[in-house]
């Protein structure tokens, strides 16, 4: 193993249980309150409209503007994927007829 300006041979297992613990974390289940939970699609359909609305007050060409555009479509497409998939979840659980038409046609 290489030494150090001490000496010393380093441990290579310190960086191997730091990089273990990190994605560790990363991994684990993330619990959220049952009201942020249902909030998320709204939050990114909103965010994205509020980007959209944003370029709209920009008055010339500026670098950031599409940035904003690409942002904006792709968290209103994120929230109506996740209202739709947590939409049709939720049908077939409960086998709601409505609703399974409309995941039927579509």
């Amino acid at each position: 193993m290489p030494g150090n300006a001490a000496g010393n041979a380093s441990q290579a297992t310190d960086f191997s249980s730091v990089g273990r613990h990190a994605v560790e974390s990363l991994q684990r289940r993330l619990w959220l309150p049952k009201l942020f939970y249902s909030a998320i699609p709204y939050f990114y359909i909103t965010a994205g409209l509020s980007a959209l609305l944003a370029t709209f007050y920009i008055a010339e060409w500026f670098w950031v503007l599409p940035y904003y555009v690409l942002f904006s479509i792709a968290s209103v497409h994120i929230g109506i994927i996740i209202f739709r998939r947590r939409r049709m979840r939720r049908a077939s659980s409960r086998d709601d007829p409505e609703i399974i038409r409309f995941k039927s046609v579509t």
